[in-house]
């Protein structure tokens, strides 16, 4: 297998740029979804949760990102960014703050592939270490995230236009961008 330099000039393989690749697709598609959910909404309460807005579930996104990346790279040297305000944090702030965290996350996976394919275990960890479990877990954390802005949009009766709600499934379109 050809392999490409990482980082911090560390060796990769094509297994490990197509787990970043994916990864960026991921980060993408929250992205979209963030930029383009309804600015209306974002200091809406989520019905049934009365002290949780749209915007603290978007937020929380980066938020967990960060803790992850504090308690399985921190000790490695890996740059932990900032948390946002659940509160506060506006759209364009939270995308650029996403841009933040999902090079930590990307530096998480180099961490991996430096590592014989394994992030290191944290204290607490709900997942297996290797690279593809760390992928499927955050892939599928912020799929559901995603999920739940589209339902809490639509249960505010601000249903998102079809090219918004079906645009974070357009993975080889955001793979490009």
């Amino acid at each position: 297998m050809a392999a490409s330099m990482g980082g911090a000039g560390v060796a990769r393989s094509a297994d490990a740029d197509s787990l970043i690749a994916a990864w960026r697709t991921n980060n993408r598609a929250t992205v979209f979804l963030v930029e383009h959910l309804p600015l209306a909404l974002w200091s809406s309460q989520v019905p049934g949760i009365p002290r949780q807005t749209v915007g603290m579930i978007a937020a929380h996104i980066h938020n967990s990102r960060c803790s992850w990346i504090k308690s399985l790279g921190a000790r490695h040297g890996v740059k932990v960014p900032r948390l946002v305000d659940l509160r506060r944090v506006r759209p364009p702030e939270l995308v650029k703050a996403l841009s933040r965290s999902s090079q930590g996350m990307i530096r998480l996976i180099e961490l991996g592939i430096a590592h014989g394919g394994r992030v290191p275990r944290a204290t607490w960890q709900n997942f297996p270490t290797d690279l593809h479990h760390f992928l499927s877990y955050f892939a599928a954390h912020e799929g559901h995230h995603r999920g739940q802005l589209c339902m809490v949009a639509r249960q505010l009766g601000q249903r998102l236009p079809r090219k918004i709600a079906a645009g974070v499934w357009q993975w080889t379109r955001l793979s490009r961008e």
